[in-house]
């Protein structure tokens, strides 16, 4: 390993100490601070296993370099096939380690809103809208993790459209694997209601914000002002007789949440707190992302929302998402939620980024 590399002494006993940690009775009560724990020891594992693997390649590079001395010419001939096979599991094993001692993401094992609004294109920005979530769903689905709505709003036409809905997402590392969702998503097909067959351009913004716990945010009751309505539903249905819609505004930064998807009041102001939460933690990472570099602010995930991001085009079956230049011709395949080898090649194209930004003498 180079100079700069972890103490493995002070990993193990790291190791220890987090052992003994798991095993408090006070921190077994505690099933939050006990996972948390978990995933702190799982890591250094993961770290100090890839270490030794390092440790032992070096060791055997040691040998065979010894033998390229040897008075025998097949011996030498071996020793050299042997070291050229070792310098690429040195290659393949330092990578991984430099992988682990990455700076995490603080956010990437916590829940996340996800907010989908129909931008350019009419209704048919709405119909792609709901197409988007119903790709969001399924891929959770797919990732065993959990999907609750938190508000919508229905096209102005009606139908199976949006015009937003907010949902949160709740699962193992949720965030880590939709964090580069955000931005904006184009569509290029030809909507049901054209009879001359011309493909249309719309539009739809995704943003993916980790959800807050109380302790993030100071949601102080004196800055929040909670207001009731009676809720509306499209073309005179699901309309409750009794004020339960609730709207949350949060005085010091203007931010409003409305929730009306629940029958009871104290639900939907539940779902609209947790909803402000995320936007005010959301909103103090991009306020504190913008007092730094733009290529750190792309290497944590934090880049304006406002930029084309990827594109679904149906005459051709492809998605293209643009910031790695990645394109598949699976779109029906990704539309029905099969988003692993997109969010896959993205993540890896990002970890890249942040590897090199890191340099060798780093790790």
């Amino acid at each position: 390993m180079t100079s700069d590399a972890p103490d493995m002494a002070d990993l193990l006993r790291n190791r220890d100490a987090l052992e003994l940690e798991l095993m408090s009775p006070g921190l077994v009560r505690d099933q939050k601070a006990y996972a948390a724990a978990a995933r702190r020891l799982s890591e250094l594992s993961a770290v100090l296993e890839a270490g030794r693997e390092l440790e032992k390649i070096d060791g055997e590079i040691r040998g065979a370099r010894l033998l390229l001395t040897d008075q025998d010419p097949e011996m030498r001939a071996l020793a050299q096939a042997e070291l050229d096979e070792l310098s690429a599991r040195r290659e393949a094993a330092d990578g991984k380690l430099r992988v682990l001692l990455l700076p995490r993401d603080p956010n990437d094992d916590k829940n996340t809103i996800v907010e989908i609004r129909a931008g350019t294109g009419g209704d048919e920005a709405g119909l792609f809208a709901a197409d988007m979530f119903r790709m969001y769903t399924r891929y959770a689905d797919s990732q065993k993790w959990r999907v609750e709505i938190m508000s919508s709003s229905p096209s102005a036409a009606g139908g199976s459209g949006f015009k937003e809905v907010v949902f949160s997402v709740e699962g193992e590392r949720v965030y880590s694997h939709l964090k580069y969702e955000s931005g904006v998503h184009r569509v290029q097909r030809v909507p049901n209601t054209e009879t001359q067959g011309r493909i249309h351009t719309s539009t739809v913004t995704v943003a993916v914000l980790p959800e807050a716990e109380d302790v993030e945010v100071d949601l102080r009751p004196e800055d929040v002002r909670v207001d009731v309505f009676r809720s509306s539903g499209p073309g005179g249905q699901s309309v409750n007789t009794t004020d339960s819609a609730v709207r949350v505004t949060h005085l010091p930064t203007g931010l409003v949440v409305s929730c009306q998807d629940e029958k009871s009041q104290l639900k939907n102001k539940q779902k609209a707190l947790k909803v402000l939460r995320a936007r005010l933690l959301d909103k103090a990472g991009a306020d504190q992302a913008r007092r730094i570099s733009d290529e750190r602010r792309e290497q944590v995930g934090t880049g304006d929302r406002s930029e084309r991001i990827r594109t679904y085009n149906y005459p051709q079956g492809r998605v293209t998402d643009h910031r790695v230049g990645l394109t598949l011709y699976r779109l029906q395949e990704i539309m029905d939620g099969g988003l692993q080898d997109v969010v896959a090649q993205i993540g890896s194209f990002y970890q890249a980024r942040q590897l090199a930004a890191s340099g060798p003498g780093n790790v």
